[in-house]
């Protein structure tokens, strides 16, 4: 089988590291794939090239797009869509080219640009000229389909997946006093760990809100805030209100330590206590996976996808969006009680070996591309 696959960006983000692992196991069942890219700095080729897409190239957003794309439409068997712009110029490619029968939309998120009247009607008439769209939870299926205008009969819902192994040799090799070091955290310190790209969404303000509510009582807190912010000054806006808060800059240790974008994701994950974030909106969140596959606890909201993937109470804590105060109380809560850490940490790593596998998410896409082709020949 040929595969295009067309996305946003190919920065770091979940979406992006979500196609990258089906790139690599798609490639590793014998099909050969290609990668295009419209926006941003690229920094992800050299990865998908390495899990072995034969081309990774940036076509540019613009009335020439569906020229740049018309030779990999001609090429493949199916083209994937990744992410609202990548699918808008995808989808009128394919149509302009006559291979919508071959087009697959990929929606990672319950995008909330959506819930606007004009941009709905819009991705409602775009949305149909897939032939499949694959939704990555059922929260996502539903406000596709209400907000999308893309009915649940043409979506097929496939769950992230991950390959554990590298968080649980992370959770049983990593030197936890020598990741902290570097960073200035103290052996008795309690580590809560933020991933994620500085963004509204993610609402970094009202985390680091709760971490000042909480170590007024209980100082041993400390927030790693792990990523960046390349399409905007988010980081700069959370570093300021960190400094507003007393967090930063102050004559000890910080307490909010801002690292930037790191390789060493499962080391860091494995060195904390606690993965936390204060969402407003996730269509599945694959960092979520990656801190209960190193067996680390997690703090969220209940919002959106969440609560598909997190179990309040089994596997983590969830707490309604946009409250620090019940942020802070979770961060307490968990900080104070080593057990119900570990316990939540287990059943975190379990849910992940039992139902957010890599080859099941894989094979589940493969065969939905099978069954568009069928389709598309008949």
């Amino acid at each position: 089988m040929k595969i295009v696959h067309v996305l946003t960006t190919l920065d770091v983000g979940g979406a992006e590291m979500h196609v990258l692992k089906q790139v690599r196991g798609q490639v590793e069942r014998g099909h050969a794939v290609r990668v295009r890219f419209l926006k941003g700095q690229g920094t992800l080729r050299e990865d998908f090239l390495e899990a072995g897409a034969e081309r990774v190239e940036r076509a540019a957003a613009g009335p020439l797009f569906p020229l740049r794309l018309r030779a990999d439409l001609g090429w493949c068997d199916i083209v994937h869509s990744h992410l609202l712009k990548a699918d808008a110029f995808t989808a009128l490619a394919a149509l302009l080219f006559g291979a919508r029968r071959k087009l697959v939309s990929g929606k990672h998120n319950d995008e909330q640009v959506l819930r606007r009247p004009l941009v709905s009607w819009v991705h409602g008439w775009l949305g149909r000229i897939p032939a499949r769209t694959v939704v990555l939870s059922d929260h996502v299926g539903r406000f596709i389909e209400t907000h999308g205008r893309v009915p649940l009969a043409a979506q097929s819902r496939v769950y992230y997946g991950l390959d554990p192994e590298p968080f649980e040799r992370a959770a049983d090799e990593t030197d936890r006093d020598a990741v902290r070091a570097p960073l200035a955290i103290d052996g008795g310190d309690v580590v809560f760990v933020c991933v994620a790209r500085f963004a509204s969404q993610k609402a970094h303000e009202v985390l680091l809100r709760a971490l000042a509510i909480a170590r007024e009582q209980d100082p041993r807190l400390r927030l790693l805030l792990v990523g960046d912010d390349p399409f905007g000054d988010g980081r700069e806006r959370a570093e300021a209100e960190a400094r507003r808060l007393g967090l930063l800059g102050t004559s000890g240790p910080d307490a909010a330590v801002f690292t930037g974008i790191r390789r060493d994701v499962p080391a860091l994950m494995a060195a904390s206590d606690v993965f936390c974030m204060a969402s407003r909106w996730e269509g599945l969140g694959l960092v979520f996976l990656e801190a209960m596959a190193a067996s680390t606890p997690v703090l969220s909201t209940n919002v959106s996808a969440i609560p598909e993937v997190v179990v309040d109470g089994e596997t983590g804590r969830l707490v309604p969006p946009d409250d620090p105060a019940a942020l802070a109380s979770g961060m307490l809560e968990l900080a104070r009680d080593r057990a119900l850490r570990a316990r939540l940490g287990d059943a975190g790593h379990r849910r992940v070996l039992t139902r957010f596998g890599l080859d099941r998410m894989v094979d589940e896409t493969i065969e939905i591309y099978r069954e568009v082709i069928s389709a598309s020949r008949r």
